[in-house]
């Protein structure tokens, strides 16, 4: 530090405790310029602490919001892969209840579409009788993951 900073340094503190204390300085207030000062450094110190406190509460009302988010984000993606895994079990069913169709020699040779929403299976197209048409429900039903059918077969005039 050279001479001139260690000249200024002092010189600027007496002037600000000089400030400090004209500022302080009330005709009215029968305070020394002691307690003046003690006075407004404890001011200083409560209006920090309330700063630091006001800071904190902030800082912990972030970290809330931000397990909310994590949390709105991570169930966003539990809903979002429920909705595909259902997709892929609904053509999955579609699949299986296909195949078992065209196991039957009465029904293989029809053309039955199956459509699968959440499980349940719908049926729709012609059957070469009422036992057929029956035959349908039950194979469906048997297929894993079928909460119900819905049979639309209609029987065909012989």
């Amino acid at each position: 530090m050279n001479g001139e900073q260690r000249i200024v340094s002092p010189v600027l503190a007496a002037l600000v405790a000089a400030v400090a204390l004209t500022a302080c300085n009330n005709r009215n207030d029968d305070r020394s310029a002691g307690e003046k000062v003690d006075s407004a450094v404890a001011t200083a110190k409560q209006e920090g602490s309330e700063a630091k406190s006001d800071a904190s509460k902030a800082w912990d009302k972030t970290k809330e919001n931000s397990r909310e988010a994590a949390q709105d984000a991570k169930q966003g993606t539990s809903d979002a892969m429920d909705k595909t895994a259902a997709a892929v079990s609904d053509a999955a069913i579609t699949a299986s209840v296909n195949t078992e169709l065209a196991k039957d020699s009465k029904l293989s040779a029809l053309k039955i579409d199956v459509d699968t929403s959440h499980g349940r299976v719908a049926l729709k197209g012609t059957a070469p009788d009422a036992a057929s048409k029956e035959r349908a429900t039950q194979i469906a039903s048997a297929v894993k993951g079928v909460t119900g059918v819905d049979n639309q077969l209609r029987v065909e005039n012989s």
